[in-house]
């Protein structure tokens, strides 16, 4: 079924009853060509544009739990592409291109709503580094504005601007960046790949690797055998995990991530803001919830819970920017796996086991990449080689020394 303003017209007057399942709950075959291994965004639009762009359509998208389970409804549902280095823009540029166009390709509201991001900073330094990500920005496509301290106040007038330790100074603003509907961002790329004949098989693990010789030729799940030219692995944070049943120890570590909804409150903040003197970032939901989040654990964990000093941390951040918030009480949290590498940006190439492929080390960045994520590993699987807006992102740069440290902090995860 097509959605459109005629099909809820039709439903509406007809009780809801016309309303098909958006895609098919798949029993897996035996074998297939490519299997994706894991059924979140990153895993859904990879095997979407298997289908739609290469036509590759004897596909499987393997879920331990069922869509959406895992990180894909643990984030912050941030989307953006202000990033520096030439290894990150031009491939986070092409995944906001994507996201532009994404619901009218998909025929999917996933709640795309370009409401601009705002990094804050606090002194002449930041602002010189700002004004250079700004620059960097422009010259692969992106839009970017420096504002100074009163164009900052004149939006946001209830921050704390004359703190004698954090005052701001002004912000680098990105107005085509904003957020999108996390749950509905899978829905989406799950429906537009179960309408191009894509099996979704979900309630199964993946508990082993067939092999030949040392080619991976399949994946042994709780639901039996199943064979594969190809595999792909886009599991997140249980990237170790997974890998280690094929005998692969990777750069990367997993951290537990938190993220916060306060109580539903009038309209508040229209944007996403950064607090530069800290690691705080905020909005607001359409329920009115402020939607808000910090650092990472510090420890390795596969928990998806956290724990309290990172609550503290994450309140004081947001009681120095606008110190009304200490008046907002908390409705809840969560928290997800980040699969941290080892310089902060991601990985996607082949293992070095033929016919096992990765996507993996988002640490922070893998929502906002959800659409040229999949793009990009979709081409890997298809044509054997790495698609050029990807091609930095290799697994043997941290050996060859060719790092994309966004931050400049080094390689090391619990910095990213």
């Amino acid at each position: 079924m097509r959605y459109s303003w005629l099909s809820i017209l039709k439903n509406g007057l007809t009780g809801q009853s016309g309303w098909t399942p958006a895609w098919r709950d798949a029993a897996p075959k035996p074998a297939y060509d490519v299997i994706i291994v894991g059924g979140g965004g990153h895993g859904l639009a990879t095997a979407y544009y298997l289908a739609r762009v290469h036509g590759i359509r004897n596909v499987a998208v393997i879920e331990k739990g069922y869509i959406g389970s895992g990180n894909a409804g643990r984030n912050t549902t941030i989307i953006r592409s202000n990033y520096l280095l030439p290894g990150n823009e031009p491939f986070y540029e092409w995944s906001m291109k994507l996201w532009e166009g994404l619901e009218q390709e998909l025929n999917y509201n996933a709640m795309v709503s370009q409401r601009g991001i705002l990094n804050l900073y606090h002194s002449d330094a930041q602002r010189d580094a700002y004004a250079r990500r700004g620059n960097a920005m422009r010259l692969n496509g992106a839009d970017s504005e420096l504002l100074d301290r009163e164009q900052v106040r004149a939006m946001y007038p209830f921050f704390d601007y004359d703190n004698a330790r954090f005052p701001i100074q002004g912000g680098l603003m990105q107005r085509r960046a904003g957020t999108a509907r996390h749950d509905a961002v899978v829905w989406g790329y799950a429906r537009g790949a179960d309408r191009l004949g894509v099996d979704i098989v979900q309630n199964c693990e993946v508990t082993g690797f067939l092999r030949e010789g040392e080619r991976v030729i399949g994946v042994e799940t709780t639901r039996g055998p199943i064979r594969a030219g190809k595999v792909g692995m886009a599991v997140a944070g249980s990237t170790t995990r997974v890998a280690s049943q094929a005998g692969l120890r990777l750069p990367i570590e997993s951290h537990v991530l938190q993220a916060f909804v306060s109580e539903g409150l009038k309209p508040t903040i229209d944007g996403v803001v950064t607090f530069g003197a800290g690691h705080f970032y905020i909005s607001q939901s359409d329920k009115g919830g402020l939607v808000f989040g910090g650092d990472i654990d510090g420890y390795n964990s596969y928990a998806q819970r956290g724990n309290l000093p990172v609550i503290e941390d994450v309140a004081e951040g947001g009681m120095a920017l606008m110190p009304r918030i200490g008046r907002v009480r908390l409705l809840r949290m969560w928290g997800g796996i980040m699969d941290m590498s080892m310089d902060g940006s991601p990985i996607i190439d082949r293992t070095p086991l033929p016919g096992l492929y990765l996507n993996a080390g988002w640490c922070y960045g893998g929502f906002k990449a959800t659409p040229a994520s999949g793009w990009c590993f979709a081409h890997l699987l298809a044509k054997d080689e790495p698609h050029a807006t990807g091609g930095a992102f290799r697994l043997d740069r941290f050996r060859t020394g060719h790092l994309i440290d966004e931050k400049g902090v080094g390689a090391q995860p619990n910095l990213h």
